[in-house]
């Protein structure tokens, strides 16, 4: 994790974040995005990298290129939705985690008390991620995927406990 950096996503992170989702594996698209992206579009380039009132975007580099990606915006069944990938690389080294941390972190500042996060039910990673983050959390399954729901500040325990911080822009 030596060397990586978390901080706000920004509008010339464009072809970084291009390059970033054509790396990922068919498996690693499909547990974020539901479905494989081949050619990563403008407009979900864009969404990625949004910032304003309703949505707030992360990336994670490594020697100025991203190697993750985490987002939240203004949910319906929570104060904010998050979605977190990481590239098939760097998976399992903690990264994930630190993404969730900081996007929450962000959520709280702007008052955000509940966090929701739409997981499919095949990604065992990122359900024993909520488990150990959230444990408890509602989780409701319906068509194949979990619908989870956790306090912010539960949520945000995690962080609390150690996990290794890095430097970053609130």
């Amino acid at each position: 994790m030596h060397g990586t950096q978390i901080r706000p996503a920004r509008a010339d992170d464009d072809e970084r974040i291009r390059r970033f989702l054509a790396g990922l594996s068919l498996h690693t698209q499909t547990m974020r995005f539901f479905t494989g992206i081949p050619r990563p579009t403008a407009s979900l380039v864009r969404a990625l990298l949004a910032v304003d009132e309703r949505r707030d975007a992360l990336v994670a580099t490594l020697d100025g290129e991203i190697i993750g990606h985490a987002m939240s915006y203004r949910g319906n069944t929570a104060d904010v939705e998050v979605a977190v990938v990481v590239t098939d690389r760097w998976q399992g080294r903690g990264l994930g985690p630190r993404l969730v941390d900081t996007v929450l972190f962000r959520a709280a500042v702007r008052g955000a008390t509940t966090v929701g996060m739409d997981v499919l039910g095949e990604n065992r990673r990122a359900l024993r991620m909520v488990r150990r983050l959230w444990p408890d959390a509602t989780m409701k399954v319906t068509s194949g995927t979990v619908e989870v729901t956790a306090m912010i500040q539960q949520a945000m325990v995690f962080a609390e406990q150690g996990s290794a911080a890095s430097p970053l822009t609130v």
